[in-house]
């Protein structure tokens, strides 16, 4: 059995900009491992115009920044994934955590995806770009 990835962009608040979260099986990966008061990475870094997001997953693995504690990355560390596709897979492993992090004293497990869903959820979030209208 797969699971099920969906990708929201909130809206800005009065100290940052508008920024990805990312649920997973219904629940919110950066909430549990950065805790109340940290966030998901900014929507322009995920969501570059018009090129194609990082969260596109190819044959190559790489490393992306999922978010950060209250504190700042540069602080307390990132929570971070390796996102790689196999064939009809997306394979998010090797997760880091944020140094201090008290909800989630161990990593996530490894997650897959079916890729056309991953695949599918990743387009939709670069085809809508509502939070550009917000800086």
């Amino acid at each position: 059995m797969f699971d099920r990835l969906e990708i929201r962009v909130l809206p800005p608040s009065p100290r940052f900009a508008s920024q990805v979260r990312f649920w997973v099986n219904g629940e919110d990966v950066v909430e549990e491992a950065v805790e109340e008061g940290g966030r998901g990475p900014y929507a322009a870094d995920v969501l570059p115009a018009g090129l194609p997001s990082p969260l596109r997953a190819t044959g190559e693995a790489r490393r992306l920044e999922l978010g950060e504690p209250e504190c700042s990355g540069g602080c307390c560390g990132f929570l971070t994934v390796v996102v790689q596709r196999f064939g009809e897979i997306v394979q998010w492993s090797d997760w880091e955590l944020p140094w201090l992090s008290h909800h989630a004293p161990h990593p996530p497990p490894e997650l897959h995806f079916d890729a056309t869903q991953y695949d599918a959820e990743v387009a939709r979030l670069e085809a809508d770009r509502w939070w550009r209208a917000h800086p």
